[in-house]
């Protein structure tokens, strides 16, 4: 459930789900996309949070909200803030223009009164207006020295604070106060269209009046706040972060005493619920599934749940366990009743903690984030935009939009923008500009490229046919024959003596190899078994995977549909080629060491691609953890796509640790998946991640945050016109022709927007599954008991 996000500015990370496998239960369909009409095809998904007016919601109470770990700063523009900075820092801090439901920036009246540009010409001006009652926690009126504090500390001007970035800010000429101290006026050296996007959130000035108090002090505490919550306790040794209600707040007082944030691991999260240490949870679709499956169960009067440890056996087995059990056997019954007394501890363990996720809750929306295919252009194969646009032609985006989405009831359309998401005012679909699908046309944009199967043939001594070299290479051979075949007769006696005794040694080291982790454990390669004509009659191993997933090596072909002709799989192609239907399987996928490769028939239409002997092969780069598997099931996937048009994957699983900044920060990989935020101003937020790489003066490229390293001066261009542009529909125009020059540039394609499933305490109301929009703290609170004889549902 870590899901590989990358932070954009204030580092803004989200989590990835894993996917319901075949045939488990599916949460219940949401509706929001359907075709038939633009508006609807782009139409948001809305928002899953039990919304209830305040006067629902009762007094009081403590609420525990699960974060992935202890923040490891309280400063939203360091470099190392984080998802769980972003999610504290919210209810305590000002944010002038939260993004609402639909990913529109919105006026904050909380903190404004008033927000607009008053001059464009000789300078842009923006005069704010403040709410007369916003004070901070200390008694203070929020004003302009607030407001210019923050702007010399992110302009970049003074390099000894410590900022992660300073867009928009370097922008601003002067701040001064307005006409009275309500009032502050903010005078730009040049146009800025995003003007909104700038203090917030908005710090007091203890925090960014020095550069001691802003690379230290507000790392792990704040002592003044503008929230409906305030800053109580920070705890590292416990794993929490409490804040208790601000009684100098101007706004709704927040109906709960009480937050506190714990740090819980994505893989304990069941347990934390199970045990009720959590009340709010982002989880993992397993988890999500098993809270459904705890509801579904709640009318079973008592009867233990038909799934978990022990629903697998069958009458036939539960019989022969008893019979063994009380066998005459006393060492086998011993171990038979050993093994039963266990699976019922564990029955009994799963029964409940299913009992005690009755009290939760599945919300479920899509993240404001996207998941992508990037494609490193820096070197090597990709470093060619034909090849680039081939991968990308040869992807079917909607079966892969269907593994993630479709299992949970959710949208399945494939995401149009690298900008916008579907449903914000800015959203244009934009992949024609590359195109869909075409097998066809991908195949021909690599032999444009010089891609061939004929390349992909290694010459031994490099001699020309015909040559006088393969003519005197020919003369040797048939002296050589008679002598050959003279001492045939000999070695074939001995051969037949060694046959016996390797037999024998071939099977301890078959027994070896089951016992012993291969040296490539986290690696195969899709593509790379033997091809007809290549092998003859050599037996070519699949690389084996780690040796945990070598023990659902069957479990895992069935659910990509790669057995043949016994495999079932939902998520299984509609057409199989006739060779992955054979009862060996497919190339490439998973297998156990020593499992020979299938024998495959000649197909003109498929095998490896090369150039000058050397195969076409690119390093897929994936996340190992056991919140990843949703990005793996899409990377086994995409293998298997690019696999069809001759193109070999080397893929490689690393720790989720080292996945982002040591690969593909680095430059380390071909192909990887990743996932940025979504944002309201893509010409400042996204401009970094698309702009053209320079060279450093020790001759490395500069990539800001585009590690694709793809990138041109127009779509540079194109950004900085837009982020000047305080026209918005002009902006957005350019923004819309800034996104086809990225599709067609085939550095980075996008899949889909990502899911986010919560798990929230049945009584709880105005929290789960935010999408675009933000938490309102105040209104977070449990629902007030229904009175005694109150109709269930009044007439209205």
């Amino acid at each position: 459930m870590s899901h590989v996000g990358v932070p954009r500015g204030a580092a803004r990370k989200r989590r990835s789900l894993a996917l319901f496998t075949t045939g488990v239960l599916t949460l219940p369909v949401l509706a929001g996309c359907s075709s038939g009409n633009e508006e609807a095809a782009t139409a948001v998904v809305p928002q899953d949070v039990a919304p209830a007016a305040r006067e629902q919601v009762a007094e009081g109470g403590t609420v525990n909200w699960a974060i992935d770990a202890m923040p490891a700063t309280l400063n939203a523009f360091q470099a190392d803030a984080d998802s769980a900075t972003t999610r504290i820092t919210g209810a305590l801090l000002p944010s002038l223009f939260p993004m609402d439901a639909k990913g529109r920036p919105q006026l904050n009246p909380d903190y404004l009164e008033s927000a607009k540009v008053v001059e464009h010409e000789p300078r842009q001006v923006v005069l704010y207006r403040l709410n007369q009652q916003a004070v901070w926690s200390d008694g203070r009126e929020i004003g302009a020295p607030d407001f210019a504090a923050q702007w010399r500390a992110l302009s970049g001007k003074d390099s000894a604070f410590w900022t992660a970035r300073n867009a928009g800010y370097e922008r601003i000429e002067k701040i001064e106060r307005g006409a009275d101290d309500l009032e502050v006026k903010v005078t730009f050296a040049k146009p800025y269209a995003d003007w909104r996007s700038l203090f917030s959130p908005l710090y007091p000035k203890q925090v960014t009046g020095s550069p001691g108090a802003f690379n230290d002090g507000a790392r792990s505490t704040l002592k003044a706040t503008a929230g409906p919550f305030r800053l109580r306790a920070v705890d590292k040794g416990a794993g929490t972060v409490t804040l208790a209600r601000n009684p100098r707040w101007w706004g709704s007082r927040a109906k709960l005493d009480s937050l506190v944030f714990k740090a819980v691991k994505p893989q304990d999260r069941t347990r934390a619920l199970t045990g009720g240490k959590v009340d709010v949870a982002d989880v993992d679709a397993a988890a999500a599934h098993r809270i459904v499956q705890a509801t579904r169960d709640a009318g079973n009067s008592g009867a233990p749940p038909a799934h978990g440890p022990g629903s697998e056996i069958t009458p036939a087995a539960a019989l022969r366990s008893w019979a063994l059990a009380h066998g005459s056997d006393e060492d086998v019954a011993a171990e038979a009743q050993s093994a039963r007394d266990e699976k019922a501890r564990a029955a009994k363990a799963y029964a409940a903690q299913q009992n005690d996720l009755r009290g939760y809750v599945v919300r479920k929306s899509l993240e404001p984030a996207y998941t992508q295919l990037a494609l490193n252009g820096e070197t090597g194969p990709l470093a060619d935009d034909r090849v680039r646009r081939a991968v990308a032609r040869a992807l079917d985006r909607q079966q892969l939009v269907d593994t993630v989405l479709k299992p949970l009831g959710l949208p399945a359309d494939p995401l149009g923008s690298h900008l916008a998401l579907a449903g914000q005012p800015g959203y244009k679909d934009g992949s024609g500009a590359l195109g869909g699908q075409d097998t066809k046309e991908a195949q021909a944009l690599l032999a444009d490229a010089g891609w061939t199967r004929e390349g992909a043939l290694k010459k031994t001594d490099g001699t020309k046919a015909g040559s006088e070299g393969e003519k005197q290479t020919d003369k040797k051979e048939g002296n050589s024959k008679k002598e050959g075949d003279s001492k045939k007769e000999q070695g074939d006696k001995k051969a037949e003596d060694k046959k016996a005794d390797a037999a024998k040694a071939d099977g301890k080291a078959e027994n070896a190899a089951r016992r012993e982790p291969a040296k490539d454990d986290g690696l195969y390669i899709v593509g790379d078994d033997s091809k007809p004509g290549e092998a003859g009659d050599a037996v070519t191993h699949v690389i084996a995977p780690a040796t945990a997933a070598s023990v659902q090596s069957v479990a895992l072909l069935r659910q990509a549909g790669r057995l043949g002709e016994t495999g079932t799989s939902e998520d299984a192609p509609a057409r199989i080629a006739a060779q992955d239907r054979q009862p060996g399987g497919a190339a490439g996928a998973y297998a156990p060491v020593g499992t020979a490769a299938p024998a495959q028939a000649p197909d003109s239409a498929r095998g490896p691609l090369g150039k000058d002997g050397k195969p076409l092969s690119l390093r897929f780069v994936l996340p190992s953890g056991p919140g990843s598997e949703s990005l793996r099931s899409v990377g086994d996937k995409i293998a298997a796509m690019l696999d069809t048009i001759g193109i070999r994957t080397e893929i490689t699983k690393v720790s989720d640790a080292s996945y982002f900044q040591d690969h593909v920060a680095s430059g380390d990989y071909d192909l990887a998946l990743y996932s940025w935020p979504a944002t309201a101003y893509p010409a400042t937020d996204d401009r970094p991640i698309f702009a053209k790489p320079v060279p450093a003066t020790d001759g490395s490229l500069l990539v800001e945050q585009n590690y694709t390293r793809v990138g041109t001066d127009h779509i540079d261009q194109l950004f900085d016109q837009a982020a000047g542009e305080l026209d918005e529909g002009s902006a957005r125009d350019l923004m819309k022709q800034a996104d086809a020059r990225i599709w067609a540039a085939a550095g980075s394609i996008p899949l889909y927007q990502r899911p986010q499933l919560v798990a929230t305490d049945k009584k709880l109301v105005n929290v789960g599954a935010f999408g675009f929009g933000v938490p309102h703290y105040q209104d977070i609170g449990f629902k007030k008991p229904q009175a005694a004889g109150a109709p269930a549902h009044p007439r209205k």
